[in-house]
């Protein structure tokens, strides 16, 4: 045991609500350091520091992708490596003590879970301490983290590393809505990184073999993780696009929308409009966030799609002429990405799944209003929790509004029921979850319905 008590007694943590940048250039660490506090006490999404870190621009590629890479293992990672610690020290760290624990998280991640050299994790830490004004507890995180460079691994090994990184809400949620064993499957897809799915339009088998990737049963393109994306062949001449393999089902459960008008709500970042425009439709891209939607024009703009895009509350707008069909990609707490996203693990709440249970019922009661009788509506979301999926579409059809469920098929997510009939509910829903294509690297959790208006 390492004791942490009156060595720790004055430690002071940094603002993690702002990230400052002093004069000389901060190294990959140092940045890692600066994203690790924003995500966990500024509640901040890791997307967004990233974007707001001002020092990524001065690092190169591979030490922005090593920063990137040290806080996603490190909040992936978080339950264990706390275990960790914990069992480390003789007495718990203090509340004002969170600068040294996340030094001590950042290097012990390094050291149990990227194969960092065990001089370099302890050594840049321990200067990491010291610049960040914590020189007086050096000793201590050199004393536990070298302990963790000699028995990290072996105590590791003997962690329940599904339970311990999954936060109690979300355990006892998912335990509850598809049982203890899904659970765990769903828990242990999240401690992998996830690999890269591209959406192509056309010529599918000729840009997986540029690509060196395969064809998945829905058509997505997979590849292993790592690399620059936008150096990938094809990548800037707009040949292809980013989105994983489920984000790319609930665009299909249309069939086909060639000169047909379909409404995109919350459209941004503009996968499923590239998805919607790519099959000839005539779409209208909804969102209220004019910052976002400069991202939804940029990614049409690279693919050489066309969109009507328009900055708006979709509670409030409404069309000049009723739709033929409406897209509900309804903003939800994204528990089902948490294997591209694991800050979202220590980000969202169960105030935060009422709430947006809320918005969802109220953009589906818009959606109804947007589009004619006959026309179809799919409403998604990106999450693992039953409010923001089937509860939505039970409540939805028990209020009696006036659309009628269309049952989902195989067919429709473009394969057969032995490979992809796992993800369509008893109600013909869609649900798939992390641990689906598992051998495959997985899928984000998603939820679909589509509706028919009367």
């Amino acid at each position: 045991m390492v004791a942490a008590g009156t060595l720790l007694r004055h430690d002071c943590p940094m603002n993690a609500n702002k990230i400052t940048t002093p004069h000389k250039a901060k190294s990959a660490r140092a940045v890692a350091l600066d994203l690790l506090q924003a995500v966990l006490h500024g509640k901040t999404p890791l997307d967004m520091a990233l974007a707001d870190h001002p020092a990524m621009a001065t690092l190169d590629s591979r030490d922005r992708g090593f920063a990137r890479a040290m806080v996603a293992t490190t909040l992936r990672r978080l339950g264990q490596l706390d275990a960790q610690i914990d069992a480390a020290l003789e007495r718990p760290l203090p509340r004002n003590a969170k600068g040294v624990q996340d030094i001590i998280r950042l290097g012990a991640s390094q050291l149990l879970f990227m194969d960092t050299a065990p001089h370099a994790a302890v050594g840049t830490a321990v200067d990491l301490a010291q610049a960040r004004g914590h020189g007086p507890h050096k000793k201590l995180i050199n004393a536990v983290l070298r302990r963790f460079g000699r028995e990290g691994r072996t105590l590791i090994e003997k962690q329940d590393a599904a339970r311990l990184n999954t936060p109690d809400w979300l355990w006892q949620s998912w335990t509850a809505a598809y049982g203890e064993t899904a659970c765990r499957n769903i828990a242990e897809a999240h401690l992998s990184e996830a690999p890269l799915d591209i959406t192509v339009p056309a010529d599918a088998a000729q840009w997986a073999e540029t690509l060196e990737a395969e064809i998945l049963a829905t058509g997505t393109l997979r590849r292993a993780a790592g690399g620059l994306v936008p150096e990938l062949p094809g990548f800037k001449d707009g040949a292809w696009w980013v989105q994983d393999a489920a984000a790319a089902l609930p665009v299909k459960l249309f069939g086909d929308i060639r000169h047909k008008h379909v409404i995109d709500l919350c459209a941004a970042p503009g996968g499923k409009t590239a998805q919607l425009a790519a099959a000839g439709a005539k779409v209208s891209a909804i969102d209220r966030s004019e910052k976002r939607l400069v991202r939804v024009r940029e990614n049409l703009d690279r693919l050489g799609f066309d969109a009507e895009i328009i900055c708006a509350d979709a509670i409030d707008w409404r069309p000049v002429e009723a739709a033929d069909a409406v897209l509900v990609d309804a903003p939800c707490s994204s528990t089902g990405t948490i294997r591209r996203h694991p800050d979202v693990a220590r980000l969202k709440t169960p105030q935060d799944v009422i709430k947006l249970a809320g918005l969802q019922q109220r953009l589906l009661a818009a959606a109804i209003e947007m589009v004619r009788p006959g026309g179809v509506i799919v409403y998604c979301s990106c999450s693992l929790q039953p409010q923001e999926g089937p509860e939505q579409t039970r409540a939805l059809l028990d209020a009696g509004a006036p659309v009628s469920l269309v049952p989902i098929t195989p067919k429709d997510l473009g394969g057969d029921a032995e490979e992809l009939g796992e993800m369509i509910t008893e109600f013909g829903d869609l649900r798939t979850l992390p641990s689906h294509l598992g051998d495959r690297g997985g899928m984000d959790g998603f939820y679909a319905a589509r509706f028919k208006r009367h």
